[in-house]
């Protein structure tokens, strides 16, 4: 191809892309109540993704949490000098299973359970007239994964260091944290589940309400091919319809998911302490917007092309 001839391309490319442009802007104005209702569908199924996404990233939030609060104790002999302690402990931190150890002398025991019971002036007393620390040392013990405490515990039972062990609260612990990797388990099931019904759902009403304002324009289209136009030429304004809805679409559902996390994120702080999901929010603001633009865009030039396609073929 000469460079006039690919000049000249290029040219009638623009012009068309230009008319395809107008066309379909005008065609998105002329047709006022079915271009909200499409707007609307798709502004339902991207409020359904990002709540999903919310949801999702909120629920690995609440798993770590969860994780975060199972551990085991391992409780040494009264007199057993720290140093020995401390052995122990390079021992058992070599085991994969083992993200976390932290040693805890009796001091420091004794310090953290008067913290804690300081409102108990009764038990305090007791504590004071026994004249002595009562505590023990301890190994606090976190595991990678919630099931891998129970190969932990089977370790210390045949460890080099198991006759300086007083106890290990593992079996006292064990139904609870069975529950927790239950229940760590059933949201991340549950999140999955929802994500795709929920997706498919949206997916579906969108294209037959995309659908359905095609199919009022069917004799348009079937005029333009009766006069000879391109296929391109019935399709383009089309898809800039579908991708100026999906745009207003996208540009609705960030402002009500923002308007609705600014107000939620306080009470879901206070049942999940830690976590500010408005916060989460603005941190990947252009990466949800990002999301849901092309998601949107994508839904809507997707369903025009399918829908427009049935009358081409006719």
């Amino acid at each position: 191809m000469s460079k006039e001839a690919g000049l000249l391309y290029n040219y009638m490319f623009l012009i068309s892309l230009k008319r395809a442009i107008t066309s379909g802007w005008k065609s998105f104005k002329r047709q006022g109540g079915l271009s909200f209702a499409t707007i609307f569908i798709l502004t339902l199924a991207l409020f359904l993704g990002t709540s999903l996404f919310f949801f999702q990233k909120t629920s690995e939030f609440l798993i770590e949490s969860l994780k975060e609060k199972v551990d085991m104790y391992v409780y040494f002999q009264e007199e057993l000098a720290g140093d020995r302690i401390i052995e122990s402990r390079d021992e058992l931190s070599k085991m994969p299973e083992v993200k976390e150890i932290v040693y805890i002398s009796r001091e420091e025991a004794l310090e953290r359970f008067t913290e804690r019971h300081q409102a108990d002036q009764a038990l305090i007393e007791s504590l004071d007239e026994l004249g002595r620390n009562p505590l023990l040392a301890s190994l606090n013990i976190k595991a990678w994964e919630a099931t891998q405490y129970a190969a932990i515990s089977s370790f210390l039972t045949n460890a080099s260091f198991k006759d300086l062990i007083v106890k290990v609260d593992y079996q006292q612990k064990k139904s609870a944290i069975d529950k927790i990797f239950s229940i760590t388990d059933s949201i991340s099931t549950a999140g999955l589940v929802s994500s795709i019904a929920f997706a498919l759902v949206a997916v579906l009403v969108a294209f037959n309400t995309v659908r359905l304002a095609i199919y009022n324009r069917k004799e348009e289209i079937e005029t333009m091919r009766l006069v000879g136009a391109s296929n391109w030429f019935i399709r383009a304004p089309f898809l800039v319809q579908g991708a100026i809805s999906g745009l207003l679409a996208a540009l609705i559902t960030l402002l009500i998911c923002g308007t609705g996390l600014y107000f939620l994120s306080p009470y879901l702080e206070f049942l999940i302490p830690g976590y500010n999901i408005f916060n989460y929010f603005l941190n990947n603001l252009w990466l949800v917007f990002s999301l849901q633009l092309i998601v949107g865009a994508g839904l809507g030039m997707l369903s025009s092309w399918i829908a427009v396609r049935k009358y081409l073929k006719a």
